[in-house]
């Protein structure tokens, strides 16, 4: 019995064993590591600021009204085409006409008390000169004379009293004959209407604030695009810069324009910081609307037949396990040993923050490193960046071709821990 014990506790052993050398030849086998590349190229390169905005008229005209009353006529309604002096609304005109009327009778009324101040005028005045010629000969008393000449001067004030009557009874006639003309509600330019705010039957109130009763665009064969653009790229446009946009009515479909303006007046929303950036469009088919929504996209650089590397390969950094388990050569020029005792700077490629550092890289804003993956085997290749257009970047400088393959990552057999799969084997814990 203890002998088949034994030999069955040494075969057990002699199993175990057989499968931890077998298992750690397997787990410390170097890893096969799956890359996915991109291919390097040559293109043109279009930096770029993309901006929203909305589409509008070049000139907008609201009609109101200056004087209330009742909606009694619309020749005018949505989409109308009008010219300049069009009557497009009538405001009920019978309350204007009755005080037209008055004002022209009070103003013929104060004409008359002119005219009737004015002979008594005469006559006082005639009536002094008798008194006076009377006092030099000493035949009135000093009191007539004076009397004569205080009524005298009371009735030549009194004209002129009478003659500003006139003035005012003429302005509130020529008053009343405006409102009555404002009754009609006239185009002030030649457009297209594009809202109507009024009914027929609708009272309008001008007392505090001229209503707006219609909108009209002058001419919608010539828009705008007011766009909101951040204050990190409105240094880049300038005025005069061609753009592209698309609307969603219209998609896949390009429309162009150029900047007229970039107005200085900042507008904020939740701490974000944008500017107008004013675009020319030429809508001469008419198939832009008001208050569409546009993407723009303004090139403000171009490079053409350059070398290009896509941005995802220049943010790939291998970890510092994988330089060390594949034994890669770093940007450096250091080469990691198995077990990693090269150094730390050895297996931290540039790009790599120092531990315990600001977690910065250490790299100038054009100065990059990228992985080619040459011979299947990946290495660092120091490279020096121009213009972006967000996805690839022009190659200015460095030893990188057209059609070599960029590392953009790194795919590892999943979980896979040599450690700690020999532990458990060895203990017996699988």
């Amino acid at each position: 019995m203890r002998v088949s014990s034994l030999r069955s506790t040494k075969c057990w052993g002699a199993i175990v064993l057989g499968l931890a050398l077998a298992g750690g030849t397997r787990l410390f086998a170097k890893p096969k590591v799956q890359w996915k590349t991109a291919t390097v190229d040559r293109g043109h390169i279009a930096a770029q600021v993309t901006a929203t905005g909305t589409l509008s008229a070049l000139v907008t005209v609201q009609v109101g009204s200056q004087v209330s009353g009742s909606i009694v006529k619309l020749y005018a309604d949505f989409n109308s085409t009008v010219k300049r002096g069009q009557i497009i609304a009538t405001i009920d005109p019978r309350q204007f006409k009755a005080t037209l009327e008055s004002a022209r009778a009070n103003y013929a009324q104060a004409k008359a008390m002119l005219d009737k101040d004015k002979v008594v005028a005469r006559f006082a005045e005639r009536q002094f000169k008798r008194q006076r010629l009377l006092a030099r000969d000493g035949l009135i008393a000093a009191s007539d004379l004076d009397a004569a000449e205080s009524s005298a001067g009371s009735s030549l004030a009194q004209v002129e009293a009478k003659r500003a009557n006139v003035k005012q009874a003429l302005a509130d006639l020529r008053q009343a004959e405006v409102n009555l003309t404002l009754a009609d509600i006239v185009s002030p330019t030649d457009g297209t209407v594009l809202s109507r705010n009024v009914d027929v039957g609708q009272t309008v109130a001008a007392s505090l604030e001229a209503p707006v009763l219609f909108v009209i665009a002058e001419d919608l064969r010539k828009m705008q695009v007011d766009t909101s653009v951040s204050e990190a790229d409105v240094s880049r446009l300038r005025e005069g810069m061609q753009a592209t946009f698309t609307v969603d009515a219209f998609p896949g479909k390009p429309f162009k324009g150029s900047i007229r303006q970039i107005r200085n007046a900042a507008t904020t929303v939740q701490n974000v910081v944008t500017y107008d950036a004013v675009i020319d469009v030429d809508n001469s088919d008419l198939r832009l609307r008001p208050g569409m929504t546009a993407t723009i996209t303004f090139v403000f650089a171009r490079k053409d037949d350059v070398l290009r590397v896509a941005n995802s390969a220049l943010s790939f950094r291998p970890s510092p396990d994988l330089v060390s388990a594949l034994k890669l050569e770093t940007a450096h020029g250091h080469r990691s040993g198995s077990d990693g005792a090269s150094g730390g700077q050895a297996l931290r490629p540039v790009g790599f923050a120092h531990a315990g550092g600001s977690g910065k890289s250490d790299e100038a804003s054009d100065r990059r490193t990228v992985w080619v993956l040459r011979n299947d085997r990946p290495s660092p290749v120091r490279i020096k960046t121009g213009t972006t257009d967000g996805s690839k970047t022009e190659v200015v400088e460095g030893s990188l071709h057209a059609w070599d393959l960029v590392i953009s990552d790194a795919i590892l057999p999943g979980g896979f821990r040599p450690a700690a799969s020999v532990r458990r084997i060895v203990f017996g814990r699988i």
